[in-house]
């Protein structure tokens, strides 16, 4: 049985990530912290009593479980009721992905501000593909390399086999790839 301690330690050290992968599922910033503050009341409040170990695969699948729940209310609502808001962001436009970079990274202060550009820049052309993957591929390519699950934890966190999420990782790397590549971006 996890601790109060191990339960909290665990919640702070995956809500930023958790927060990025939701965010790039639903694209809408207020509906991701949602799903992610549901993520940890659901897991703090139904899962209390597994080991620390298995806090992580539990956190994704239920993350994942979550996105899936907002995407089919989603799809009711719009069903019944269309929202302009749902169209653009408060000023005309879509979330703005370096406001979301902000809280992230540790010291950057001896960066060069032509280094801090171009690093932004970078960030931007990478964020904006994987956002433009496939759901599936998206899902895969974050938790395996964003998250850092291998093969099995990944496949039991989205609920299909090792050989699918290996497809999917394999074809969004190579999508990523490809689209960095003709942008002028090699990593």
């Amino acid at each position: 049985m996890a601790s109060d301690k191990e339960l909290s330690d665990f919640l702070k050290s995956v809500e930023k990530r958790a927060f990025k992968r939701a965010l790039y599922a639903v694209r809408d910033e207020n509906a991701a912290l949602d799903i992610v503050q549901d993520t940890m009341i659901r897991l703090a409040e139904k899962y209390v009593d597994r080991p620390a170990a298995e806090l992580p695969l539990l956190f994704q699948r239920i993350l994942s479980n979550a996105t899936m729940d907002w995407f089919r209310r989603k799809k009711v609502r719009n069903a019944v009721v269309r929202n302009f808001s749902d169209f653009e962001g408060p000023d005309g436009d879509d979330f703005d992905i370096l406001e979301t970079l902000q809280g992230l990274g540790g010291s950057l202060a001896s960066e060069s501000a032509a280094d801090s550009f171009s690093r932004a820049q970078i960030l931007l052309a990478i964020e904006t593909e994987v956002a433009q993957l496939p759901g599936r591929q998206r899902e895969a390519f974050l938790l395996r390399y964003w998250e850092e699950l291998d093969v099995a934890e990944t496949a039991e966190a989205m609920g299909c086999s090792e050989g699918s999420v290996k497809t999917h990782c394999s074809r969004a790397v190579h999508a990523l790839a490809k689209a960095l590549k003709t942008k002028g971006i090699t990593l």
